[in-house]
């Protein structure tokens, strides 16, 4: 059987946030994903950016094997064997330094935790002004920006109570904490949002 998984919102978003990460990451940077899921956009984005080394990862078994039968179908070779990475842990199993990390429709489907570890792995991962690019649907200001994303985090709050739409002045304010300002909120297709940051050890 084909381990690879596939999922239908990764053909919609993969080339509006391909331009996005086109724009704010250098042509040769090497790059954390975390929460990769099926890997589709991993070999997606290593694909269109070819200068890039893509390291892709996730805590999950099943998702890993769709990473690397997604790498093997592609042959890709800048883009590395899928690592298993549980951003809550206190020591990643990462190199110690990226030009950037992204994280793509996490932040909504896993416990805050899980975000505030994302942001400290970030602080202590990302080079002094590298790059956390995270995307999803976000509330802005308290509010959600759609009554369609009202009904989605309804139904993930439904799914699991920790989970669920976050608020981009929360993230933001997490991030600061760990040395990373949100530098751009990029408005993206279905209400989703962009979410930009820039690592200042200095700050």
């Amino acid at each position: 059987m084909d381990p690879r998984q596939t999922a239908p919102s990764t053909a919609r978003n993969r080339d509006p946030i391909l331009r996005v990460l086109q724009r704010v990451l250098p042509a040769d940077a090497r790059v954390l994903e975390i929460a990769s899921g099926a890997g589709e956009h991993a070999v997606h984005f290593a694909r269109a950016m070819p200068g890039q080394t893509w390291q892709p990862s996730d805590p999950d078994a099943a998702a890993r094997a769709s990473i690397a039968a997604w790498i093997a179908h592609e042959g890709l070779a800048n883009v590395l064997p899928p690592r298993a990475i549980d951003v809550r842990a206190a020591i990643w199993d990462a190199e110690p330094e990226y030009d950037a990390i992204v994280a793509i429709n996490m932040i909504h489907i896993s416990p805050w935790e899980a975000t505030l570890g994302l942001l400290a792995g970030a602080g202590r991962h990302v080079r002094d002004a590298g790059v956390l690019y995270t995307y999803g649907p976000y509330k802005r200001e308290g509010r959600h920006t759609a009554p369609s994303n009202q009904e989605f985090d309804a139904w993930l709050k439904d799914r699991d109570p920790a989970f669920g739409v976050r608020d981009v002045d929360k993230v933001a304010q997490a991030a600061r904490a760990q040395g990373l300002a949100l530098r751009e909120t990029v408005e993206m297709p279905a209400n989703n949002l962009s979410l930009v940051f820039v690592r200042n050890r200095r700050a």
